[in-house]
């Protein structure tokens, strides 16, 4: 299946965790796409410093709870307190983004990613790799929404690649 993946971090060197995180990732998925790097200001806890951002596509053979499963490894393994504060500062944070057309809710897992059309710093790395993919439950394409998302001016393109 096609699975596209956003990637951040905040802590540590972030371009090196993100570097790792995608060299690990290639256990459970086959990276084929990665976007350009962005320098984004935190959101919802801003008191913290500025985050690297990428989005990847790739194709995967684990259902949804199997990858969400093996990116909390990678996360856990990269520094990542699963316990930390919400929306705090992190070495590494890998979200599923889109799982091919699948939509689900659990309480573990949500896809599509319950709040990336309102997040520039999700959808602007997106676009990059998928700009007409369309969003399974909004029916519009990533590039229209990262062209309607507030906050586009706070996502800074630093590098074409990691």
């Amino acid at each position: 299946m096609t699975v596209h993946l956003a990637l951040g971090g905040n802590l540590g060197d972030r371009a090196a965790n993100l570097a790792e995180a995608i060299r690990r990732l290639g256990t459970a998925v086959e990276i084929d796409a990665q976007s350009a790097l962005y320098e984004t200001a935190p959101m919802y806890v801003t008191d913290q410093p500025a985050f690297l951002n990428m989005a990847v596509r790739g194709t995967t053979l684990l259902d949804p709870p199997a990858l969400l499963s093996a990116l909390k490894e990678i996360e856990a393994a990269l520094g990542r307190d699963q316990g930390g504060l919400r929306f705090g500062p992190r070495p590494i944070d890998i979200d599923i983004l889109l799982y091919a057309d699948t939509v689900m809710a659990t309480p573990e897992l949500e896809i599509p990613h319950p709040r990336m059309a309102e997040r520039a710093f999700v959808l602007c790395p997106l676009a990059d790799i998928a700009a007409d993919a369309v969003h399974p439950l909004l029916g519009q394409r990533i590039d229209a929404l990262r062209d309607a998302v507030p906050g586009r001016e706070t996502v800074l393109r630093i590098a074409e690649t990691l």
